[in-house]
């Protein structure tokens, strides 16, 4: 099992690699683009590039984010619960999340089919958005596992 949870871990941690080269790579568009406009030269379609690896930004982010419980979370009301309490709790929040993440991957492999087929890209350089959105539903179904991951924890006792 441990085997599982260093791999899941990985790949997390691979996915924010990702996300953080993106977040990079907006900043240095973004500011390049700006001091291109003040000599009357913008870049095309830096507006589409930034909204398309911004969502790259926020799906690959999610998971690592998820796997360290680095996001925002009111827990003091759990806290003051018994230990067999607190487990099913956190059992059940993280089963009712695996289901939520795990449709919303299904959706977006869905949408991504209906994009590809569609052939539906960007108004002005014309990028395909189904590769996006595949990618946002594979960090999604990354984040179900991170869930599952949680919940061998909560099992197992280690998840405190």
């Amino acid at each position: 099992m441990n085997f599982f949870l260093d791999f899941i871990q990985r790949l997390s941690r691979i996915a924010q690699v990702i996300a953080g080269i993106a977040l990079t790579g907006i900043m240095g568009l973004t500011v390049t683009d700006v001091i291109l406009r003040s000599y009357g030269r913008p870049i095309v379609g830096s507006y589409e590039i930034v909204a398309l690896m911004g969502a790259l930004v926020v799906g690959f982010s999610l998971p690592f984010t998820s796997w360290v419980r680095g996001h925002i979370f009111v827990d003091f009301l759990v806290q003051k619960l018994s230990l067999s309490p607190r487990k099913g709790f956190h059992a059940a929040t993280r089963l009712l999340g695996m289901i939520l993440f795990f449709l919303i991957a299904w959706n977006l492999f869905q949408m991504g089919l209906d994009l590809q087929k569609s052939g539906e890209v960007s108004p002005t350089l014309q990028i395909p958005f189904y590769p996006v959105v595949y990618a946002v539903g594979v960090c999604c179904f990354l984040q179900f596992l991170v869930l599952l991951g949680d919940l061998v924890k909560v099992f197992r006792g280690k998840y405190e």
